[in-house]
């Protein structure tokens, strides 16, 4: 470090004046605390939509008709921005409020004293203060370490940890394994290297799920049907019938408007937006939106046993002396002269307060790699903690001892002095055993339950943790889970044996780091979808590469910075609930699409078959074939076969397995369906209709007849998507019928909306096709659930 530099970062840190100024210079970590949108962002996203394009244009063209009960349909530009603006905000403020509850506060030295800041508090030459798990935030310059090692693979890749000395950069993103130290802030805000990244790759992800793009998939497919069929109607309304321009624009938008899915992406997000409301309620911060989705689709659940399956605090349960000499003065001073214990150390650090005051001439970090630490204290010896099974002979009566403690579920360490310093080399050397510390950490109450949710929904829960083997097959087994326990320092090198392994064992002790990330890949070659929870820095990377990460919100920083959940309040009982969310939205946004796409399908369907016909009628001399519908009709079919209930039902409760292969069910459901409701409305209209030169009163009743067919499907088809039924369910449905009854009932709306069942003929006729079409969809739906090897229910059970 330069004389200029330590003249601008004494290691005493900043005066608040330097820190003033600097704020006034906009020197300041100014990264927003989550990558979000903005509001007004969110407005235009809204706002300015394909969808919103399509039917604003279709609604002045409309208008220009000068009718303005079918420009009814443009109310739906306004209710899809502001819905999706609404939900969006909500999700946005719930989602900024606990991610300033979880992010990660450095410890900030200043002259005017040292103490956690949040992120965006930091100014440029700052002090920062580091040690084990915790995050660098922004790039800076080593100025003091007592054996600092900094691992550095989110960003560049390369596992080993990295040893940095005094003068070393270190880049944000990276975080601390062991020692400690403090750095100078040299880059903040957007010139640091994570921030520079993230700008990138930490965009909005709301559109990064395999609900959305699967739903992504859908629209383009029907885009390459909307091109031919709409300019087809366009073709045949404009150019072939002799109904006059006014006439003929309506029915060319009454055939276009229901073609587009209008409500399918905003149900999606809608559903994305309160699952991230709910999920906050109960202290779930998500940093990624997917995250609620893909935990859904989780098949297996690597649990660490420390911080997640136990609480995190520990107290000393016995010490077992192994020598002559009392160890009450090492195991102070140890604790006295660790400046970042972990729970064990500070355990110990309350069973044994008063330090001797010795000093410290070496010193070795706890790390997750090595599994021990150390002080070498000149006359008064070298002493070293740690597991006992990796600092003594398995042969001896020490690490039998310590055997038969740790497999009651107890934590042991083993202290012991070695022949040489700490900082050497080959250390730890000879180790002579001195005393086994037992620890005993508390299992939490809501474990047991939530493992057993895991196991009753078909989702294997593996325990990997750094503890010894024996004590962590005991904690699991005190919980309800079964399965063998095995070494990890025994796992095999090759990824396709570590996959055997994983699926024979259920309980894994002494796991180094990158053994757990090894295998969270193992387990994904085996097509798993693999969440991770953890806490701590060992967790980090298998974290990182998990489907989903869930870290605990009293984690490291850098476990809460890389996972896709943070639970805020500890709670690993939280975990069914979010799983409960992502089947939410998954189960719903699933009945939405068949809806919808239903809707779209039997749309084009119809304008398809009007114009082939109509074309036919040009080319052979026939009468033309006018569109059934005015854009009045369609809007009212809308209503309750598809707006009202798809928006229930996007909101509804849903526990339902999640299922794989979204895109290939929608369109196995939607495609057959959406056919025969447009076979059947076409042939209900084609048998009710006079021609174009008809009367118009006879043509309103051909258009009520085809409309009377196409509710009667629609409605079945409504009625198939709320299986299983519940009370609300039945409740919805029916209401949706009588809200069409109450319609064709009521002069007053008949006139409205351009409808006429007088004719007895054409109504019973269309009544009847439209039942006859009802029997061939409840006869798909018991169909497609054989294809799809999935039992049909009529009704819910519990």
């Amino acid at each position: 470090m330069t004389s200029e530099a330590a003249a601008v970062a004494p290691l005493s840190g900043l005066t608040d004046a330097e820190v003033a100024a600097r704020v006034a210079a906009g020197q300041t970590n100014d990264v927003p605390t989550r990558a979000a949108r903005s509001v007004s962002e969110i407005v235009r996203a809204n706002v300015f939509t394909r969808i919103n394009a399509i039917l604003g244009v279709l609604f002045v063209i409309v208008a220009s008709t000068g009718s303005l009960i079918n420009g009814l349909f443009g109310l739906l530009i306004i209710a899809n921005s502001a819905i999706g603006i609404i939900q969006e905000i909500r999700a946005k403020q719930t989602l900024d409020k606990l991610a300033i509850v979880g992010q990660a506060k450095p410890t900030v030295r200043r002259q005017s004293g040292t103490s956690p800041l949040p992120p965006n508090e930091v100014v440029l030459d700052d002090v920062i203060e580091i040690g084990p798990g915790d995050q660098i935030v922004v790039d800076g310059v080593i100025l003091e370490e007592a054996n600092l090692e900094v691992d550095e693979s989110l960003l560049t890749g390369e596992a080993d940890p990295i040893a940095k000395d005094a003068g070393d950069a270190v880049m944000s993103g990276s975080f601390v394994v062991a020692g400690t130290g403090a750095y100078r802030a040299t880059k903040v805000g957007r010139e640091a290297y994570a921030a520079k990244l993230a700008e990138e790759a930490s965009k909005f992800t709301l559109v990064k799920s395999e609900l959305r793009s699967g739903i992504n998939k859908i629209l383009r497919f029907i885009t390459y049907l909307l091109w031919p069929a709409g300019l087809l109607t366009i073709y045949t309304q404009l150019f072939t019938t002799d109904a006059g321009w006014r006439e003929s624009v309506l029915r060319m938008v009454g055939a276009l408007v229901p073609m587009v899915p209008e409500g399918l992406v905003l149900m999606t997000s809608i559903a994305f937006a309160v699952g991230v409301i709910r999920l906050g309620r109960r202290q779930c911060l998500v940093n990624e939106l997917p995250a609620i989705e893909g935990l859904a689709r989780v098949d297996v659940v690597c649990a660490d046993k420390t911080g997640t399956l136990t609480e995190n605090g520990m107290r000393l349960s016995e010490l077992k002396q192994l020598g002559d000499e009392d160890v009450s003065e090492v195991l102070a001073a140890l604790a006295a002269d660790d400046p970042r214990p972990n729970a064990s150390m500070q355990a110990i650090a309350e069973a044994y307060g008063d330090s001797p005051g010795w000093t410290a001439t070496a010193t070795a970090p706890f790390k997750s790699a090595t599994k021990w630490s150390g002080t070498s204290y000149g006359e008064h010896g070298n002493w070293v903690i740690g597991a006992p099974d990796v600092l003594l002979d398995p042969s001896s009566a020490a690490a039998e001892d310590a055997e038969r403690i740790g497999a009651q579920g107890l934590r042991v360490l083993m202290l012991g002095s070695s022949d040489r310093s700490v900082d050497a080399p080959d250390a730890p050397g000879m180790v002579t055993p001195a005393a086994l510390v037992v620890l005993e950490q508390k299992v939490r109450p809501d474990a047991r339950e939530t493992l057993e949710y895991f196991a009753d929904q078909q989702v294997s829960v593996k325990v990997i943790s750094g503890d010894n083997a024996v004590s962590v097959g005991a904690v699991a087994g005190s919980l309800g889970l079964h399965g063998e326990t095995m070494d990890a320092r025994r796992l095999p090198e090759d990824t396709g044996e570590l996959a055997d392994t994983l699926e024979e064992y259920t309980t894994f002790g002494r796991v180094r780091p990158d053994q757990k990330r090894t295998m969270v890949h193992a387990l994904q070659s085996r097509g798993h979808t693999v969440a991770m929870t953890g806490d701590g820095v060992n967790d980090v990377l298998a974290l990182k590469d998990a489907d989903i990460g869930v870290a605990m919100g009293s984690g490291s920083a850098a476990s809460r910075a890389v996972a896709q959940i943070v639970l805020l309040d500890n709670k690993f009982a939280t975990l069914p609930y979010v799983v409960g969310e992502g089947r939410r939205v998954i189960g719903n946004i699933e009945r939405v699409s068949n809806l919808f796409l239903t809707k779209t399908v039997y749309s084009v369907f119809l304008a398809l078959l009007v114009g082939l016909v109509g074309l036919g009628s040009k080319l052979f001399g026939g009468d033309p074939l006018l569109f059934p519908f005015q854009p009045i009709h369609v809007t009212i079919a809308a209503w309750f076969t598809i707006g009202i209930p798809a928006f229930i039902l996007s909101l509804a409760p849903n526990n339902e397995r999640a299922h794989t292969g979204f895109v290939k069910r929608v369109m196995l459901a939607a495609l057959p369906s959406g056919l025969v409701v447009g076979v059947a409305t076409f042939i209900s209209y084609l048998a009710a209709y006079d021609g174009q030169y008809a009367p118009a009163v006879a043509q309103t009743q051909a258009s009520t007849g085809a409309l009377i067919t196409l509710l009667i499907s629609a409605w079945w088809v409504l009625a198939t998507v709320a299986r299983p039924y519940e009370w609300w369910r039945v409740l919805l449905v029916v209401c949706s019928a009588l809200a069409y009854i109450v319609i064709f009932s009521l002069p007053l709306a008949r006139e409205w909306f351009m409808l006429d069942p007088s004719n007895m003929a054409v109504t019973s006729r269309a009544v009847l096709i439209g039942l006859v079409a009802a029997g061939l969809i409840e006869a798909l739906w018991w169909l497609q659930g054989r294809i799809l090897g999935e039992p049909r229910r009529l009704w819910r059970t519990s």
